[in-house]
């Protein structure tokens, strides 16, 4: 069913300098409306109808590069210039950046007089709707929130009080544990009466879990979580509360509805119950955070939970050239969990989609620099080309390739010797070479922890070994007997098998891989390539060639320090980091099988594949002009080189649309 205007005022018309005929019916009628408005000039048929059917529950299926951030503002506008108080509508995003940005350009387009609607993301709101209402659940009107870091140290608190290890359970662990079950919308309690006769596991998240929160208690915090658990409890709970907060907001908005979890998408519809003018906007197949936590089913059934709703689709694609439309549906269509939208555009053809396969990660890098050079020189600017990468650890590769090259860059994210995962695995193999390193020591001892704190390392230091406690002085020989293992075996090992050594002996494959999510995988595959790294050096055995590669590390790293300064430069960045941003050329790189798609992740599991392929389809919507895809013959893992098979998704494009530059990079032209 679709729904009328009922809210128009004449004084729009008026303002605007329009006659306007207002339909006296829904549908399609409300185009005859539409062009008289200035600011719905220049939107086409399909976005005006979703600004203009204002009443009732709308989802609006957005493709890449359609306008949809265009159409909620207009529609935000529309409303406010219509006689809604700005005050009565809601708009909720899923980053502060978003939400800044959409503020601002609500506020422009009123002319910067008046208030502005309300335009958070869901953690805003949860902290908005508990800092008003919260004393119905016992929530102080003044709270701090924890971060993860924060977080993380009250549960290493807890396991501390219970005589857990971290070797025995870590703290992310544990948080990790928490965070899911309250994304489930489970309690403390209730957990502990869940788990009661588990293993062991279990029951201490359980107990950590309750001393966690009465850490949260004491401290009149809450965490993350807690901004999307409790408010919607509070709601459910509290009929009074629950009618103040559906008749203070009588029109919501919700962008990227398609990454809501099952607790945002019950909150939704609870704030909405009343009015039930509640507008959603998002791409399922652009839907990439599944693994933490995203309920595709919010937007893909959005019509079961309100039949009487109407769903509007934005296929015309604004981005991209003909060719990279084309290519993309090929690649998506492929998918079967989605609903059928077809993109078009009006654009060009444009060029065929470039596909080069080097050698070596290595030669594809300085092949992805030496094409960048190229435009470049011909005039394209650096910021607005862009490559792209699957996994974290391939930006190592990336990064030495456009430094020896010339190229500037910028990294989204940390730079690879950065990254806390290898400063440790570095840390522990400098302590090998000389266990006198105090630094080291201290970082080591941490990685993973081992309850060797600062004031036993101290006095270890200091020679007062004789001061330490008997459980103390078991922990220190225990450490001190791993080091003096990885020293000896480093007069024997060439350097990436030592890596090797030093990441299974120190327990950091252990803890990076005890809580398989995506996260911990990538962190995993941190210290893998680091061990690649390590094979440069791998001519000879012995310590003299380890050295050889901790210096180039260092070296490396201070490369890192210096290179933050940049202010513009090609963008390196994961693939769903790039989700909502766009640059005239984009490389993707990594273009193997069990690399994209991810092995693990798209390993056999229908809805794991699905999500890869949802994830090309994002790397791919990202280009306007130029899209380079790039692969190595064989690839180094965990310093051992393994042959690569393409990707299967380059088998989804149609030949006709891609060229194939088998160019070594020293043939491209200047």
């Amino acid at each position: 069913m679709s729904f009328c205007v009922s809210i128009y005022t004449p004084s729009i018309a008026e303002e605007d300098g329009e006659s306007i005929t207002l339909p006296d019916a829904c549908g399609e009628r409300f185009l005859g409306y539409s062009p008289k408005v200035k600011y719905l000039e220049g939107l086409n048929d399909a976005q005006k109808k979703a600004v203009l059917a204002t009443d009732g529950p709308l989802s609006v299926l957005a493709g890449a590069g359609s306008g949809k951030t265009r159409v909620l503002t207009t529609r935000i506008y529309h409303l406010i210039r219509s006689g809604v108080p700005a005050q009565e509508i809601l708009a909720v995003t899923f980053t502060n950046k978003a939400a800044r940005e959409m503020r601002e350009r609500v506020r422009t387009m009123l002319g910067g007089d008046g208030p502005v609607p309300f335009i958070a993301t869901f953690h805003g709101l949860g902290r908005e709707l508990l800092e008003r209402y919260g004393k119905a659940i016992g929530v102080p009107r003044y709270f701090s929130v924890y971060d993860r870091d924060d977080s993380e140290k009250a549960i290493g608190a807890a396991l501390k009080a219970l005589d857990v290890g971290a070797k025995e359970l870590s703290p992310r662990a544990v948080l990790g544990r928490i965070s899911r079950a309250k994304g489930e919308g489970m309690r403390a309690q209730e957990f502990r009466e869940k788990y009661a006769r588990s293993g062991f596991g279990a029951r201490i998240v359980a107990e950590a879990w309750l001393r966690y929160e009465k850490t949260l208690a004491d401290e009149k915090a809450l965490d993350f979580d807690d901004l999307i658990a409790l408010p919607l409890r509070m709601l459910e709970e509290h009929a009074d509360v629950r009618a103040l907060a559906q008749d203070r907001w009588n029109y919501i908005h919700i962008d990227e509805y398609q990454d809501t979890n099952a607790l945002q998408g019950r909150l939704a519809n609870i704030l909405a119950a009343k009015h039930k003018n509640l507008f959603v906007v998002g791409d399922i197949d652009q839907t990439i955070y599944t693994w933490r936590g995203a309920t595709i089913e919010n937007l893909l059934e959005f019509d079961k939970e309100y039949p009487e709703s109407q769903t509007i689709i934005l296929a015309r694609n604004y981005r991209s050239t003909k060719n990279l439309v084309d290519a993309a549906n090929a690649v998506i269509e492929k998918n079967k969990n989605r609903k059928e939208k077809y993109s078009t555009t009006e654009r060009s053809a444009g060029e065929p989609i470039v596909v080069h396969m080097a050698r070596s990660a290595e030669d594809e890098a300085r092949w992805i620099a030496l094409r960048i050079r190229e435009l470049m020189r011909k005039g394209t600017a650096p910021e607005d080309i862009a490559i792209l990468f699957r996994t974290n650890f391939q930006s190592r590769a990336l990064e030495e390739g456009l430094l020896r090259a010339g190229v500037p860059y910028k990294l989204l994210g940390t730079h690879f010797f950065a990254r806390k995962e290898v400063k440790d695995a570095l840390a522990w193999m400098r302590l090998a070479m000389d266990s006198s390193r105090e630094v080291d020591k201290m970082r080591a001892a941490a990685a993973p922890p081992r309850g060797l704190g600062k004031v036993t390392l101290g006095k270890l230091a200091a020679g007062q070994r004789s001061a330490l406690r008997p459980g103390e002085l078991a922990k220190v020989e225990v450490f001190e007997r791993i080091i003096e293992e990885l020293s000896r075996a480093a007069e024997t090992l060439v350097p990436s098998e030592f890596a090797k050594l030093v990441i299974l002996k120190s327990g950091l494959r252990r803890a990076l891989l005890e809580e398989g999510s995506e996260e911990d995988r990538e962190r995993f595959e941190n210290v893998e390539e680091l061990a690649s790294v390590a094979a440069r050096y791998d001519e000879a055995p012995g310590k003299e060639s380890i050295t050889a590669f901790l210096a180039e590390a260092a070296l490396a790293s201070d490369q890192d320090e210096m290179d933050q300064g940049e202010k513009t430069g090609v963008m390196l960045m994961t693939v769903h980091a790039a989700k909502g941003l766009e640059f005239g050329t984009v490389f993707v790189s990594g273009m193997e099988e069990g690399l994209f798609p991810h092995q693990g992740m798209g390993g056999g599991n229908d809805r794991d594949e699905e999500e890869e392929r949802r994830l090309f389809y994002v790397a791919m919507t990202r280009a306007k002009e130029r899209l380079f895809l790039t692969l190595a013959r064989v690839r180094k893992i965990y310093g051992s080189d393994f042959a690569s098979e393409p990707s299967s998704f380059l088998a989804d494009i149609d030949g006709s649309l891609m060229l194939y530059d088998e160019t070594d990079g020293e043939e491209i032209n200047y």
